[in-house]
């Protein structure tokens, strides 16, 4: 059951990360719980004894039920500061597994699932909002306690009196198949309010308003979110109309069990056999179940609620765990390579898809050595670079780093001897120290280490561009930061990349782009000089990927995909001799420059 769950989880998280405040907490809310049946028991004696004009006890009992709805009140307030911080703290703690969940996996696979992006969404969504879920397991926990001791004293009256808080299991039952309906709603909604995110994103978004004003698109864009959100909130109306018929159906049932017992009461009263305090006491208690019940049902809702949250959380634990075959790497990665890394007949075909990206590839790349990888769009050459980053693992075959299965490779240990510059690189938004620095973030303060990715990346005018400098900011998402342009955060991405000081493999995916054909032969040349130390000392692999062949020919091996296979290898002098679609591509672009 979803409350359950959401109750164990929750407790024990606050047991975890602090024992004495929960404990704290548990004991105020119950004390102010309990003293709401004892000021209304008290209340009946004081209507007795004012009418028999007994002064002493009425004024006794008239202080005892002012004090006992004064503790009422102060005891749940000095609850709700303890409750507060610690739910706060309980859901930053879940937004940091969260993020884990994301991040703590080797590889990425389970970032390509739309189910894991679907449960991911509705986690983010509704991450518990703030301490109410909490907040809702100790009220529950005082309302269970109240219920029973305010049972105990209309039973105490009357037997017939014990069906009151019976009455109140309908409007329970029916609000828990009302949550149902809701979430199931909720469910079947995931994607469209994922699309509706996204083209609100794209409808506010500088870099993609400037493109769809252009092309016209936007209108049609605006179509589209709205009927996104058309769907959404017709299906979320029919799953709230739903619930609320359900939750109707139970609260008419203890309508009518509230009538009756007031009716039983009143009865008694008349024929003797109850006093005018037993009829205030059972009106008063009968008006606490009432409200018992309304804040039952909405403490239920919002369990129920946390509960299918915790439940999603677990789902994304178990699509973020470790596929099956897939080993967890311990082994430490070499400090030098002594041969390279080698490709076995690998193939991998991109999960949820049969069709394979890469098919059965072997290929070598040396210690010490330089590899361009040439190939149409699509043909494989992103893909190959991820998977020598360990961010996936082959369908098929293994990857070979000095003779060790790189799945065999402890992953953080492997990730920090790769730098990267994907062909897809982020914009940070952040100060252009932070921008570049993050390349090698331990090393973020080092004033040199920063100069010399700047010089390596020709990246000084991207600085002298930056009002500020390294302590501007770039980009206006989070402030009034320099707006770079394409090329200019081009070259900020390749300065971070390297940051990292003579990795043992460097990837650069398409990393000048932006930069015409003698600026990108001058940056490749320029970093091939100062890198052939880590290559003669650590064997460092380069793994370049350009469809500029002037670039390209600088490389010490050349490989070209072709459809996810491997279709030519080897030096340009000898790829031309071969006169394959290596040599048909270097003439076709050489005579486009000529």
């Amino acid at each position: 059951m979803n409350v359950l769950r959401a109750a164990r989880f929750l407790l024990s998280l606050g047991m975890r990360i602090d024992r004495a405040r929960l404990a704290r907490a548990v004991v105020l809310m119950l004390g102010g719980y309990v003293a709401t049946p004892l000021a209304a028991l008290a209340l009946g004696r004081f209507a007795d004894d004012a009418l028999a004009h007994r002064v002493g006890p009425t004024l006794w009992l008239a202080v005892v039920t002012a004090a006992l709805l004064v503790a009422q009140l102060m005891m749940s307030h000095f609850a709700h500061l303890d409750y507060f911080e610690l739910a706060e703290t309980q859901e930053s703690r879940l937004r940091t597994e969260l993020i884990e969940l994301v991040n703590g996996p080797p590889g990425v696979e389970h970032l390509d699932s739309p189910a894991f992006a679907d449960e991911l969404g509705l986690v983010r969504e509704s991450l518990f909002g703030g301490p109410r879920a909490l907040e809702a397991v100790l009220q529950l926990t005082g309302l269970v306690l109240q219920t029973v001791i305010t049972g105990a004293i209309l039973i105490a009256l009357s037997p017939w009196l014990a069906l009151l808080p019976l009455a109140a299991v309908p409007p329970v039952v029916f609000a828990r198949k009302a949550q149902e309906v809701f979430e199931r709603a909720r469910e079947q909604t995931a994607e469209q309010i994922r699309l509706n995110a996204h083209l609100i994103e794209l409808a506010t978004r500088i870099e993609s308003v400037k493109e769809l004003r252009i092309v016209g698109a936007d209108r049609e864009l605006l179509r589209r979110q709205e009927t996104a959100w058309r769907v959404i909130t017709e299906r979320m109306w029919r799953g709230q109309a739903a619930g609320a018929a359900l939750r109707s159906v139970g609260q008419l049932i203890f309508a009518v069990g509230y009538g009756g017992a007031i009716f039983l009461v009143i009865r008694s009263a008349a024929a003797g056999h109850a006093t005018i305090g037993d009829l205030v006491l059972v009106i008063t208690l009968a008006v606490q179940v009432s409200v018992q019940i309304a804040g039952a049902l909405q403490l239920l809702a919002v369990l129920q609620s946390a509960g299918k949250t915790v439940e999603r959380i677990d789902s994304l634990r178990a699509m973020a765990a470790p596929r099956a075959g897939r080993r967890p790497g311990r082994v430490r990665p070499p400090e030098a390579f002594a041969h390279g890394i080698a490709f076995e007949h690998v193939s991998f075909c991109y999960p949820g898809s049969d069709t394979p990206v890469l098919d059965d590839v072997c290929l070598t790349l040396p210690a010490g050595r330089t590899l361009a990888l040439v190939g149409e769009n699509g043909a494989g050459k992103s893909t190959l670079v991820k998977l020598l980053c360990g961010m996936y693992t082959p369908t098929s075959g293994r990857i070979l780093v000095d003779g060790v299965d790189l799945a065999d490779l402890d992953p953080a240990e492997w990730r920090a001897r790769v730098a990267t510059l994907f062909q897809d690189f982020y914009r940070f938004e952040f100060t252009l120290r932070e921008g570049i620095g993050l390349g090698e973030v331990a090393r973020l303060g080092d004033d040199a280490a920063l100069a010399r990715a700047i010089d390596l990346a020709r990246a000084q005018r991207v600085v002298e561009a930056v009002p500020g400098g390294l302590a501007g900011f770039t980009g206006r998402g989070y402030g009034d930061g320099a707006e770079l342009s394409g090329g200019q955060w081009q070259t900020v991405g390749l300065a971070r990349c390297l940051m990292r000081d003579r990795p043992r493999l460097l990837v650069l995916d398409e990393p000048a782009a932006a930069l015409d054909a003698a600026a990108e032969h001058a940056l490749f040349d320029r970093y091939a000089s100062s890198a052939s130390a880590a290559a003669r000392d650590l064997g460092g692999i380069t793994v370049l990927i350009s469809h500029r062949f002037s670039t390209v020919r600088m490389a010490d091996m050349i490989t070209v995909l072709a459809g996810g296979r491997l279709l030519e290898n080897g030096t340009h002098d000898a790829l031309m001799a071969h006169g394959g679609q290596y040599a048909e591509l270097f003439r076709l672009q050489a005579r486009a420059y000529r």
